[in-house]
C-alpha cells in the first residue's frame, strides 16, 4: 500500500530523514517508534505529501505523493499531531467543511459525514462550537476529518498526545475499531501504546530505520542475553565462590537483601545459556537455599534504548516537553519551517 524507497529530508546540514526505505501492506496497525530528533514527524508529513523530500519517493496505492498527490492524498486520511481544527466552527460545520476540501460529492456529503461522526462517537456534540469541548473531543474531531471518504490508509501522528489517561484508552479503543476496515500507522513515543497498540513496529533512529518487525518477533530476536534476579540465604563470599563455578554466568551484583542473612543478587547469563538448574544444584550442595528466582528477557523499552543508543531521558518527559524537542532538533535555528511547505489540501 506504501512504498517509501531511500527517502532523504535535509534542513540546510541537518539530516532529518536519511534514505529511509521501508513498506506498509495492508490490514496492518504498524507503529512509528523513535526518539526526539529521529524524523518522524518529517516523514510522515513528506508521507502525506505535506513537505517535499530532497530525494527519495513515496508511493500510494502506486501514486508518487509529489507527480500524482491527488490521486495519492484520496487514499490518506491523515491527523497531525496538532489536529488541524477551526475552533469558532461547530463540528458540523467543521466536517462538511472538510468533505468539501476532499472533494466528497455533495449528494454523499452529509452520509459520509454521519459516518464518521459515528464511528469516532461524536454524534451528541454535533452542533457544538469545536473551542468549548475537551481535548479528548477534539481529538476525535480531527479523527473523524481523518476518516471522511473512507480512505484505505489513516496516518496519527501522536494521537494520545495531551490526553488524560481515560481519553488515552477511549483513542486506543477507536484506533483498533479504525484498524478493522483501515491500514493505520501512528506514531509515538510512548513505548507502552506501541506495543498494545500496534501489530508490526518500524524503529527510527537519526532517520534511519534500525529495525522492522512484530513486537513478538522483534522482542525474541534481540535478547542479547538472559538476567536471573535471585534471593539467596548465604554470606557474600560463599555465594560469590559458587557462582564463579557455573559456566555460563557472565557477571553479577549483590547486595543485602530485605531478609536476615540474605542477600539479593542480579545475575547476567550468556547469550543462549539457561543456568537455572545448574544454579540450583549448585548452591543446594553449598547449603544456601534460594528464596526467590525470577528470569527477565529483553523489554521493548530494552531494545528501543540499545538500537536507538538512547539513554532513559527522553523516555521521561512530558509528551508536550518531547514535541518541543524534537521539532526543535528537527529544525535548526536559521530554517523557516514553511519553506517547504507542499500543497496543503490534505486534512
Amino acid at each position: 500500500m506504501i512504498e517509501v524507497k531511500d527517502l532523504v529530508k535535509r534542513y540546510g546540514n541537518h539530516m532529518a530523514v536519511d534514505h529511509l526505505s521501508f513498506t506498509v501492506e495492508k490490514g496492518q496497525i504498524y507503529g512509528f517508534l523513535g526518539p526526539n530528533g529521529a524524523g518522524k514527524s518529517t516523514t510522515m508529513n513528506i508521507m502525506t505529501g505535506y513537505i517535499a523530500a530532497t530525494s527519495g519517493q513515496v508511493l500510494i496505492n502506486g501514486h508518487d505523493i509529489l507527480e500524482e498527490p491527488e490521486e495519492a492524498k484520496k487514499c490518506i486520511g491523515y491527523l497531525p499531531e496538532i489536529p488541524p481544527l477551526y475552533t469558532d466552527m461547530t463540528v458540523s460545520e467543521y466536517l462538511l467543511f472538510a468533505a468539501r476540501l476532499k472533494k466528497i460529492p455533495a449528494k454523499e456529503q452529509k452520509a459520509q459525514i454521519l459516518q464518521a461522526a459515528e464511528m469516532v462517537k461524536i454524534t451528541d456534540v454535533a452542533d457544538r462550537l469545536i473551542k468549548n469541548l475537551s481535548k479528548g473531543y477534539k481529538q476525535r474531531v480531527g479523527l473523524a476529518q481523518a476518516v471522511l471518504g473512507m480512505p484505505e490508509i489513516l496516518i496519527l501522528d501522536e494521537p494520545t498526545v495531551g490526553l488524560d489517561p481515560k481519553q488515552i484508552i477511549e483513542i486506543r479503543e477507536l484506533i483498533r475499531e479504525l484498524a478493522k476496515n483501515h491500514t493505520v500507522i501512528l506514531s509515538s513515543h510512548i513505548l507502552s501504546e506501541i506495543q498494545e497498540v500496534c501489530n508490526y513496529i518500524l524503529i527510527i533512529s537519526g532517520g534511519k530505520l534500525v529495525a522492522s518487525d512484530t513486537p513478538e518477533r522483534l522482542e525474541q530476536s534481540r535478547k542479547a542475553s538472559m538476567r536471573l534476579k535471585a534471593l539467596i540465604r548465604a554470606d557474600r563470599d560463599q555465594l560469590e565462590g559458587v557462582l564463579k563455578q557455573i559456566p555460563g554466568i557472565r557477571s553479577w551484583t549483590t547486595e543485602n537483601g530485605n531478609e536476615a542473612g540474605c542477600l539479593r543478587t542480579d545475575l547476567e547469563i550468556s547469550e543462549g545459556e539457561d543456568v537455572r538448574d545448574s544454579l540450583f544444584y549448585a548452591l543446594a550442595e553449598a547449603k544456601c537455599p534460594i528464596y526467590e528466582l525470577r528470569a527477565e528477557g529483553n523489554t521493548l523499552e530494552d531494545i528501543f534504548l540499545k538500537l536507538t543508543g538512547e539513554n532513559a531521558e527522553n523516555l521521561n518527559l512530558s509528551e508536550e516537553e518531547f514535541s518541543e524537542k524534537e521539532v526543535a532538533a528537527e529544525l535548526p535555528e536559521d530554517s523557516e519551517e514553511t519553506e517547504e511547505t507542499g500543497n496543503g489540501g490534505n486534512l
